[in-house]
């Protein structure tokens, strides 16, 4: 894999945790997407068996992430969901 590659998977990662976070897809319907694209993997930033995407610390990497690349109301949504999570 080389770089280029790389980066597209992490943005892949972080769109999948922006869509799962707000209720735009399921863990299941990601999981049956990814399956059906031979080759690619289930990619999110954190173990959803272990977590919600909720936490804190989740939250605020995908802000980061999102605010890197200017995607401005991706961040507000977030930071509401972050602010009910409270």
């Amino acid at each position: 894999m080389d770089f280029l590659e790389d980066i597209e998977e992490f943005n892949t990662a972080m769109d999948n945790a922006y869509d799962f976070i707000t209720g735009k897809v399921t863990l299941e319907s990601l999981v049956i997407d990814l399956a059906a694209e031979k080759g690619k993997n289930f990619i999110l930033p954190f173990d959803p068996e272990k977590e919600t995407g909720r936490e804190p610390d989740t939250l605020d990497f995908l802000i980061e992430h999102f605010e890197s690349l200017e995607e401005y109301e991706k961040c507000s949504v977030l930071l509401r969901i972050k602010k009910k999570s409270a």
